[in-house]
């Protein structure tokens, strides 16, 4: 691969250039590489990855959809393997901006495509109302009356079951409670 990687580079003009050693004593090339070329390769992969992160959107990191998620573990897979030196960097760093790339293009899409986002995402199950559990949403969402309680706790600091209107578990797994209002 060391050999092929100056013809990629428009700055680096013959093979054993200066500037290209250089930047195999900094970054290193393939799997043997020190803690500091480590260290440098996790530099350049932070920025790359913010970078990334900018273009992906705000969603990918705050909202925690099914295919957020997806795009934030693939993507820390995938520049993992440019810091370790397990795979080709610029490689790394454009399957990483296609799946950004991607992710954008899915949220535009689902943004502006009511029935897509509802088929891509999945909707709010509504979990307790009129004073009662729903049994059968409950299983349809694989949740406990214990995993309910534990959200009510969390969200309103109660157990008192009598503040609260309505509940549902979200597209992204959180469970929403509606407070009655007085």
């Amino acid at each position: 691969m060391r050999s092929l990687w100056w013809l990629t580079n428009p700055l680096i003009v013959t093979k054993d250039s200066t500037s290209m050693e250089m930047f195999y004593t900094v970054f290193g090339e393939g799997k043997d590489l020190s803690v500091v070329q480590m260290s440098c390769r996790a530099i350049i992969v932070f920025l790359i990855a913010y970078g990334l992160i900018r273009v992906s959107g705000r969603r990918s990191f705050a909202i925690h959809t099914p295919v957020d998620n997806i795009v934030v573990i693939l993507l820390g897979a995938i520049l993992s393997r440019a810091v370790v030196g397990a795979s080709p960097f610029i490689p790394v760093v454009c399957a990483s901006l296609t799946l950004v790339l991607l992710h954008r293009i899915f949220g535009w899409f689902m943004a502006h495509n009511t029935r897509l986002g509802r088929w891509i995402e999945s909707r709010k199950i509504i979990l307790y109302q009129d004073a009662r559990f729903i049994e059968e949403n409950m299983k349809k969402a694989l949740v406990r009356k214990e995993d309910i309680m534990q959200g009510i706790r969390q969200a309103i600091h109660t157990e008192d079951l009598t503040k609260i209107d309505k509940i549902y578990i979200e597209g992204n797994g959180k469970i929403s409670i509606l407070i009655k209002e007085v």
